[in-house]
């Protein structure tokens, strides 16, 4: 087997420990991902995944909130961890292993901030996200599958909708992940028969259809319930 090259930019002797999140939301009717663009080579200009390295004294998880509030502005959202990226050649300054995480989070709740050593941040859909940085494409594929698998069998839809929504709005989150058009009676079936959402007995007025019935999860917390 062919020895991979020492890079120029090698930084690194040891094993280090990094982590790097996949922020989705829902907006434009897309799932949209947070992407960054980086300053330093080999990558400048390229846009990238916030992520960095884990601290000696914090702990993975705390180390992706950080990393999400320090260079995204974004605090508070749903989190987990997705899987570990690993490659030997998969970071130019050396053996960095990635602990990556998918995190989620309403279209109402964006507000966004980075730090000089990024040149841009933004939102793209994911269908169209340019080239990314180190094994970002991986990552990026890995947590859409995820988070597709996931609608299927557990609440998790919940963190890319407001707290009220209608059912229209809900059944707009499924397609828009999915990738796929759902048939309207029998979703609402589902969806109702299984107890996933609860009427709030409010109801939104102001717009051109007739007003429409506001909904709410009714477990607040990861829950497994087969709906797809």
């Amino acid at each position: 087997m062919k020895k991979p090259q020492a890079s120029k930019y090698k930084k690194y002797d040891y094993a280090v420990i990094a982590t790097d999140v996949a922020l989705f939301t829902v907006r434009n009717r897309g799932l949209q991902v947070l992407l960054i663009k980086m300053k330093k080579e080999p990558y400048t200009g390229k846009w990238a995944m916030p992520g960095g390295l884990v601290k000696a004294n914090e702990s993975v998880d705390n180390a992706a909130e950080r990393i999400l509030r320090e260079k995204g502005g974004v605090r508070n959202v749903y989190l987990e961890q997705l899987h570990t990226f690993g490659r030997v050649d998969r970071d130019p300054f050396g053996r960095v292993v990635s602990v990556a995480y998918t995190a989620l989070v309403p279209s109402t709740k964006l507000s966004l901030k980075t730090t000089e050593e990024y040149a841009d941040i933004t939102w793209f859909p994911v269908k169209d996200a340019p080239a990314l940085a180190y094994d970002h494409r991986e990552i990026l594929e890995t947590a859409v599958e995820r988070l597709r698998a996931k609608l299927g069998y557990t609440n998790i839809a919940q963190n890319l909708l407001p707290s009220e929504f209608t059912l229209s709005e809900l059944q707009s989150v499924y397609e828009v992940v999915l990738g796929k058009k759902l048939d309207k009676r029998n979703f609402r079936k589902k969806i109702l028969a299984i107890g996933l959402v609860k009427g709030t007995g409010k109801e939104r007025r102001g717009q051109a259809s007739r007003p429409a019935e506001l909904y709410s999860f009714r477990a607040k917390k990861m829950k497994t319930i087969e709906i797809l």
